[in-house]
């Protein structure tokens, strides 16, 4: 048999490395992080990679968010310069951002209203 095929089959030994299973440049989002006991929730704002989990390691966490109090705390220096490296905040987090007026020297702009304006 050939050794690559045992290599693969052999659940001890690594796996190939299959350049297209990659992200090579993932996108940074700025997302929410939820938290807390059931019925209780609440949420860190945190930026990350677009391919990981909802809930994985942060690269670092620039806001917190309670729905049930509405209360915001933002770590503007770290939101602001996360934006000017290109992240891209998600719906609920551009909202949150539009609130707290950051998103008016940045050229962002939710994919309905660019869509309306074409």
């Amino acid at each position: 048999m050939d050794l690559f095929w045992l290599s693969c089959r052999n659940p001890y030994r690594s796996k190939p490395f299959n350049l297209n299973d990659v992200a090579l440049n993932p996108m940074i989002k700025l997302r929410l992080k939820r938290f807390g006991k059931k019925r209780e929730v609440s949420y860190r704002i945190v930026a990350i990679n677009s391919d990981a989990r909802r809930d994985g390691r942060p690269l670092e966490e620039v806001g917190f968010y309670n729905p049930r109090t509405d209360e915001t705390r933002l770590d503007v220096a770290a939101i602001t310069r996360r934006l000017e490296q290109g992240a891209q905040p998600t719906k609920t987090v551009r909202h949150i951002l539009e609130k707290a007026n950051l998103l008016e020297k940045f050229d962002i702009k939710a994919k309905t209203e660019a869509k309306a304006e074409v």
